[in-house]
This record gives structure tokens, sequence and C-alpha cells, in this order.
């Protein structure tokens, strides 16, 4: 039976493309189970995708109730207030200024060596029902550039490009806002002409990129989630052949071969990218397989199935998509799949949230558009809708003025190979004392660098409600809940008994403190303290909403570094705004 895969493999590798590796040695290409640079080497990718860029999804714009948060009906909403031609210019506005090269120079000192590009087709080519004459494609030069500039900026930091179809002609699947589908209109699975303009966009994009090895691959089309066959469940999860996934697959390839044997192409299963059903041998010799995680737990178990399907097709598997939780899963999943050789890309860069590397922070006027959409405001003035847009397009989303993460990127390139802490900011104390903020606790692992009862999410493994692991969703992406006050001032909220957090200091000179805590009990409690390792040292936090400040005396402090944790021993939603150190 092996021996029978092995010759359908090589048979399918003859025909599709069987001379691309040969071709592709100046590229990064596929030796059997493994990914590999130019020169043959393995590559471990590490990589980024660029969500909410040439596609907007509203989950990322805080408008995933907008409809089902596609971006045509963001657009059609946007231009019942401002009209057609400032629609236009906010979308032009927005192209020019959420990516730019400082985002591409940033990723790479963080320590990404690839880049994935998520793309609408709408940027590169019209709707089938738009085209002057049917069956012919009208090509959109401004898209084709807009690839050719990020490329320049990916060389220049020596990172790989990954070129991914997110959004093709018609739609990919019933998850509508990730390919901006209308249901109203043929999916590209319904549609020959939608399935024909896709082929020749890729096409089109391999003979304009066939020799540049800044590209590492094409990702021919992100997530198909469609019931091809089976019982129908909506998303393809069931799908047991997939034979019309697997045609479309080789008619891309077959496309792009005729043009360019160079690039490594890398395809994705049914479901979300995870439904391999019915493949049973390589649709080209110099390809990968990609499949998307999300939710569920970080465990071997969790991988199994691809892991198997490596083997089974002697192919390198990648971990095209992930991310949307909190850093402890972060470092888990990283810590999985880069022990099973497996590179990865996460998602997104940045969006209106906290858990990426990068967080736009919107103004006020968009957030009462948002309000108005979801009809929780009232209705804004055209000029004063524009000027929102415009600041979110022209500001907001810039690098130079999106809030950073700094335990985010911790969390995805160190935690996952070290159990050691990190000050999270330097907290020093001299003579006069200092001020240490509660919610600048250390950078680390649950568990060495605080400890809190929910720290990710969980619930496609465990069927429950999502968890939200810091309940005010903002300043950091661990487990501890914070929230902010009156005056934006961020501070640790509904503390449980037996959380604890650690604050790495360093002390001028060697002596005795006193500590004090501000803090307000909730239904009351207490706190301990233990410093450098010491036994720790209790005291009780009165009941109440006010904020009030206990002090523990006699605090030994080292010259030079030092460890305190803070431990909740009996408390209930307490709350922990500062530490400061003062004279005994």
């Amino acid at each position: 039976m092996a021996w029978t895969r092995w010759m359908m493999a090589a048979l399918a590798a003859s025909m599709l493309g069987g001379a691309a590796p040969a071709a592709a040695q100046g590229f990064v290409h596929r030796e059997g189970k493994q990914i590999v640079d130019a020169e043959g080497r393995p590559l471990l990718l590490r990589g980024m995708g660029l969500g909410g860029w040439m596609l907007q999804e509203g989950y990322m714009l805080e408008l995933g109730g907008l409809e089902k948060g596609q971006q045509h009906v963001i657009r059609r909403r946007i231009t019942e207030l401002v009209g057609e031609e400032k629609a236009a210019a906010f979308y032009r506005a927005w192209l020019d200024n959420f990516t730019t090269k400082a985002d591409i120079d940033a990723m790479a000192r963080w320590g990404f060596n690839s880049v994935r590009l998520p793309m609408h087709y709408n940027l590169f080519t019209l709707p089938i029902e738009r085209e002057p004459v049917a069956g012919r494609d009208t090509w959109i030069e401004d898209g084709f550039a807009r690839v050719d500039r990020l490329l320049e900026w990916t060389r220049a930091n020596n990172m790989h490009l990954i070129l991914d179809l997110h959004a093709a002609p018609g739609g990919q699947g019933n998850d509508l806002p990730i390919s901006d589908r209308d249901p109203a209109k043929p999916s590209l699975w319904e549609s020959a002409e939608n399935r024909r303009k896709t082929v020749a966009l890729w096409k089109k994009l391999a003979e304009r990129y066939a020799n540049e090895p800044g590209i590492a691959a094409y990702d021919v089309l992100n997530e198909p989630n469609w019931d091809f066959d089976g019982p129908k469940q909506g998303h393809g999860c069931t799908s047991k052949a997939n034979v019309q996934l697997w045609d479309f697959y080789r008619e891309v390839i077959a496309a792009i071969r005729s043009v360019d044997r160079n690039h490594m192409i890398i395809i994705e299963g049914n479901c979300w990218g995870n439904n391999y059903g019915g493949l049973d041998a390589p649709l080209d010799a110099n390809s990968a397989l990609s499949f998307h995680k999300y939710w569920n737990r970080n465990d071997r178990v969790s991988i199994e199935g691809h892991l198997a399907l490596r083997d089974k097709l002697d192919l390198p598997l990648w971990l095209g998509e992930t991310g949307e939780n909190s850093n402890t899963w972060f470092r888990d999943a990283i810590a999985l799949v880069e022990g099973e050789g497996i590179g990865w890309a996460w998602w997104p860069l940045k969006k209106i949230r906290y858990n990426n590397p990068l967080q736009v922070n919107a103004n006020p006027g968009w957030h009462a558009l948002v309000a108005y959409w979801l009809g929780k405001g009232p209705k804004p003035s055209g000029a004063a809708a524009e000027a929102a847009l415009m600041r979110l397009a022209t500001h907001d989303v810039r690098y130079a003025n999106n809030l950073q993460h700094p335990d985010v990127i911790d969390a995805m390139f160190r935690q996952p190979h070290t159990n050691a802490t990190l000050a999270f900011k330097a907290n020093r104390i001299g003579r006069a004392g200092g001020r240490i903020a509660a919610v600048d606790f250390d950078l680390g692992r649950a568990g060495y660098a605080y400890w809190d009862r929910e720290d990710a999410n969980y619930h496609v493994a465990t069927g429950a409600e999502r968890v939200t692991w810091n309940s005010g969703t903002t300043y950091r992406n661990d487990g501890v809940d914070i929230a902010v006050d009156a005056k934006g001032a961020p501070y640790v909220t509904s503390v449980q008994a037996g959380e604890w957090l650690q604050y790495t200091v360093d002390a001028e000179q060697a002596g005795v403190r006193s500590l004090s805590v501000r803090a307000r009990g909730g239904a009351g409690g207490t706190l301990s303290l233990a410093v450098n390792g010491r036994a720790p040292v209790s005291i009780a936090i009165p009941a109440g909403s006010a904020w009030t400040t206990v002090r523990f005396a006699g605090v030994e402090l080292m010259q030079g570094r030092n460890r305190l944790v803070l431990k909740a021993d009996s408390c209930t939603d307490c709350e922990i705004d500062s530490l400061a150190f003062a004279d005994k």
C-alpha cells in the first residue's frame, strides 16, 4: 500500500511540475518533508499575516456585528454617509497607510523572517459582473504595484514574502467575512466564470513574479470552507472526497506551472484549511500543505492528523494561520509546531484590539461611527464621518501611531524556549523610593511571571463558551485581568484567591524599606508579599469599592536585582493599582 502511494505521488509529480524543484534551487523550495532556502538549508518560517490591509474583516474594526462583517458591507455603509468619491478616498488612504515599510522593518527587528500577504482579488481585477466584456479580464495595475512595493520592503529586510489569495472571485466559503463573500451572488464553487477568473489571476501573478526569489511561495486559496459532499454542515468539515477542491487546485497549479517553474505552491484543505479528505497524492512536486489552528489545545494530539498527512504525502507542513488568543496560547502553539519542524504565520499584525504586536488606537469619531452602525448611537454628519474616516486611514493605522505590545513578541520568540522571566519595565528603586504600576508585572510564562485562573481560550476543544483571558481586553495579552480608570490609566482587576504577580525591581542600594500597595478589596481579602524567595508576609484589604493603601513594613531589599511576588491569599474581585517603596 505504501509502495502504491509512492508510485501515485511520483506520477503526480511528473505530471504536475515534476521539474519544478530542479528549476527552483535558487528559490525557497521543498525537499522531502522540509521547506528549505535557496541553498538547501532547512527554513523555519516565522511570519505574520497582514490581515486587515488588502481585505478588511469587520471584527478587526469592531464591526463584526455589522451584518456579517464583510468588507463590501462596511464600504456600502461608508458610502451611504460620505458618498462614493470620499469612500474611495478613504480606501486609497487605508491602503497607503495601514502597512508601510516601517511595519516591515519592525517585524524584522522583532525576529520575523517572513510575511504572508492576504490579497483581495478586486485590487487586481474586476468582479465578473463588472467586466465590460464577459469572459475577459480587466487588470488593475495598482494592486500589482502594491505587491511590488511590499516586496521591496521585505527584500530590504531579507524576509520571505508569501502571496495568499484571501478573497477569491465569488468567495470560497460560508464564513463570509474572510473572503468578503456576498451570498446573494454565485460563489467560487457555483460559477465557472469565477473559477476561470481565479485561475487567470494566479497565472497573471505567476507571470509577473516567476523569476523573483524574494517571493517564497504562492498560497493558492485561503481557508476554503464549503460542503462539496457528505453531511451538509456549512463549512466542509464533514466532506469526504473534496473532489471539486482538488480539481480546482490542479487547474490553478497547471496555469502557474505553464509560466513559473520556480516557486513553491501551498495548498489548504477544506474546513478552514484542515480537511484533506480525498487527497491521496501530491498535486505538485514543489509544494507544501498548510493547516490553520485556532482555540484548541496545544498538544501533539491536536496536530496528529496533519503530521500523519505529512508522512503519507512526503510534503512539508506549514501552519499558515493562527493567533487570536492569549500569550500563553501563542507560546504553547509555537513551541508545539517548532518542535515538529513546522514554521508558522501568525494573524494578524494589527487591528483595533490588544492581542497582536500592534494595536490601532482608533479616534473617538470612529467609535461614534461604529456605535451608529451597530444601532447604539446617533447618526453623525457627513463632515464628522469623513473626518473620522480619514483620521483612521491616514493617522491611526500608521505604525508610528500604533500601540506596541512587547509582551506579545516576547511570548512568540522568547517564551517558547525558556522559563526565565524578564522585567516588563525598568523598575528602579532609588534612595527616595519608587513606584511600580501593578500592570507592569514581569514578562514570562504563566506560573513563572504570574498565575491566573484563566489564561487562554480553548473553546473549540472544550465546547464551552469563549474565555476572555484578560477581562478588560487592554494593555497586555497575558491572563491577568486589566481595566482602565476614567483617566485611561490601567490597573489590575478581578483578582481571585491564589492568583499572583511577580515584579523584578532594581534597588540602588541595599536596605530595609516599606512597601505601600494601593488596592481595593471588593468583598475583602488578604494579600501576601514574598521578597527574594523568603517566607511571605500577609496583610488584610478591607472590603469596599474605595481605593485604600495597605503597607508592608520591613521589606529588605538587596542592592541590584530583587524579585517580589504579590499574591492574593483570599480575595474575590480584588483590584491592585500600584506598589510604592519608601524609607522604612
